[in-house]
C-alpha cells in the first residue's frame, strides 16, 4: 500500500529530513500587527523574532484554511497515494488535530488517518520521520504505523525554560497559570506537557536561568536513569543561539555517546513561550543499533 505522512511546520523537521523521506509539511499560519505569515514559508525564524521587537500587537496563531488541508490531501491521492497519516501538534494547545479528524471524513478515494502527536517540536518530528521510514518501505499496514507511533508517543520526555509567563498567559496555553501569575517578571518557570492531560502546566519556580538549566540538566537525568532504551535529545532556543549553543556544548559533553541536536524554536512555538526560551527533549531513538 502507497502511504503518505503529513505533518506541520512545528515539526522543525529540516529540509534534507523532509525531502529524504518524502514528507508533506502543511504550515502553521501566524499573526502579526494583522498580517499572516505561514511559518516556514513567508517568514523565517530570525525576521519573525525581529518583528515580534516592535510588533503593536501580541501576535497570535492560527489554523490552515480547511480548503487548503482539502487540497494537500487530495493532492496526495492524485499522486497515487491510497492511505495518509497526519500527524500533528497537540489538541490541547491547537485545534488542528480536530480539523484533520473532520476534514479526513470529507476526502474521497483515499483513507486519512489523523494523529494527535499530545506534543510539538521534533518530538512529533521523529514521529513522522519514524512514520515515514515504515511508510516508504511499502511493509507496514497505516494501523501498523499508528500502532508504532502510540509506542513512540509513550516514550517523549520534555522540559521547557520560559524568560517570563506572559505569552503563555495572554495566549491561553498555560492551564495552570493562576499558580504562576502573580510572579511572572521574576522567575524562571519549568514546562513540560502533563503525561494525564497532555496540557502545558508550569511545574516549579527557579530564580535565574543560570538555576532553571541546572534543574533542568538534574530532571532529565533523573529521567534517564529510569530509561532502559536508546534516546534522541534535542536542545532548544527561541532567538539566542549563543545559549543554545552554549548548552547544547555542555550537554555534549556530558553525554558524549547520546545523539544530542540544536534546534530553533519557530514562529509558531516562539509566539507562545517566547523569545528567550530554552528546551529540552527526548525521545526513544529509532534508529539505534
Amino acid at each position: 500500500m502507497k502511504i503518505a505522512v503529513v505533518t506541520d511546520s512545528t515539526s522543525y523537521l529540516t529540509a534534507q529530513e523532509i525531502a529524504d523521506n518524502h514528507i508533506t509539511i502543511i504550515p502553521i499560519p501566524v499573526i502579526m500587527d494583522g498580517k499572516v505569515y505561514n511559518e516556514g514559508v513567508d517568514v523565517s525564524n530570525h525576521e519573525y523574532y525581529e518583528m515580534l521587537k516592535t510588533s503593536a500587537s501580541f501576535p497570535s496563531t492560527s489554523q490552515p484554511a480547511v480548503g487548503e488541508l482539502i487540497e494537500v490531501y487530495e493532492n496526495l491521492r492524485d499522486a497515487g497515494y491510497e492511505a495518509i497519516i497526519s500527524i500533528h501538534l497537540a489538541s490541547t494547545i491547537s485545534g488542528f488535530s480536530n480539523t484533520v479528524a473532520n476534514v479526513a471524513n470529507e476526502i474521497e478515494g483515499v483513507k486519512v488517518y489523523g494523529y494527535d502527536s499530545q506534543i510539538t517540536v521534533r518530538l512529533m518530528g521523529q514521529m513522522a520521520l519514524q512514520a515515514a521510514r515504515m511508510a516508504n518501505s511499502e511493509e507496514y499496514s497505516p494501523e501498523q504505523i499508528i500502532t508504532e507511533l502510540d509506542a513512540l508517543r509513550a516514550t517523549t520526555g520534555e522540559l521547557f525554560v520560559v524568560d517570563d509567563l506572559q505569552n503563555l498567559v495572554r495566549g491561553g496555553r498555560l492551564s495552570n497559570a493562576g499558580a504562576f501569575i502573580g510572579s511572572v517578571l521574576k522567575i524562571k518557570p519549568l514546562l513540560t506537557f502533563d503525561d494525564k492531560t497532555h496540557e502545558i502546566v508550569a511545574f516549579e519556580k527557579v530564580r535565574s536561568m543560570k538555576k532553571a538549566k541546572a534543574r533542568v540538566e538534574e530532571l532529565f537525568a533523573e529521567a534517564y536513569a529510569k530509561i532502559d532504551y536508546p534516546i534522541r535529545v534535542t536542545v532548544y532556543h527561541a532567538n539566542d543561539l549563543e545559549a543554545g549553543q552554549t548548552w547544547f556544548n555542555e550537554l555534549q559533553m556530558k553525554y558524549p555517546a547520546m545523539p544530542i541536536e540544536l534546534a530553533e524554536l519557530g514562529p509558531v512555538i516562539g509566539t507562545h513561550l517566547g523569545s528567550g526560551a530554552l528546551a529540552v527533549t527526548w525521545i526513544k531513538d529509532e534508529l539505534a543499533e
